[in-house]
């Protein structure tokens, strides 16, 4: 049975871009073969408690304290939940130019030396993961703004650098133009932008 993990974070609920795009990640990648299920997790409705204590982040051999056994059960299961995916799907839209508080929780709890990165061989090295992200302006190279998405960059860094992991991004920009006047102008972008992050995720789901 091949597993699909897909994490959702957004709190748009029905108006949600990536959880839209997740969704049609997930119904594509279950349509392409037989044998396949996907594991949702969603991030907002069923937040992770923040990490209970730094030393979660260690091995048990290298802890200055002990940890609750209630806490390392939590984390265990996190972990063991990405592990045993063999694609993922991620959620990511931008809050305030950075992730929703509830998916970097998430990040916390499966960044650990020596668990998951910093140790050979890696044990998420090359498997599959579509970070999907959305944004209520632009961000373009060569502007003022260039530098402003920090979502994307730190997840990057995370999954692709530290865990090994095959990173497949996939964004939808200007997702606002309908709404805010001043962004009127881009409408037409933004629904092409919506339409290449579409046909992009049919692609993947039909490959990955």
């Amino acid at each position: 049975m091949r597993r699909l993990l897909r994490l959702d974070s957004s709190a748009g609920g029905e108006l949600s871009v990536t959880r839209s795009l997740t969704g049609r990640f997930a119904s594509g990648w279950l349509a392409a073969g037989d044998d396949r299920e996907v594991i949702a997790r969603d991030l907002h409705a069923d937040p992770l408690p923040h990490l209970e204590t730094s030393e979660l982040h260690f091995p048990p051999v290298g802890r200055l304290t002990e940890v609750a056994e209630s806490d390392q059960q939590r984390q265990d299961e996190v972990v063991e939940q990405l592990r045993s995916a063999d694609v993922v799907v991620i959620g990511a839209p931008m809050y305030n130019y950075s992730m929703p508080s509830t998916l970097k929780t998430w990040i916390d709890r499966i960044h650990l030396p020596g668990i998951t990165f910093d140790l050979e061989p890696l044990p998420m090295a090359g498997k599959p993961v579509v970070l999907i992200s959305a944004s209520g302006a632009a961000y373009d190279p060569g502007t003022p703004t260039e530098g402003w998405d920090h979502v994307l960059p730190p997840l990057q860094i995370v999954l692709g650098d530290a865990l090994g992991m095959d990173v497949h991004v996939v964004t939808s920009r200007l997702t606002l133009a309908d709404r805010d006047p001043q962004l009127a102008a881009f409408s037409q972008r933004a629904e092409q932008e919506r339409a290449d992050a579409e046909s992009t995720l049919d692609r993947l789901a039909s490959t990955l």
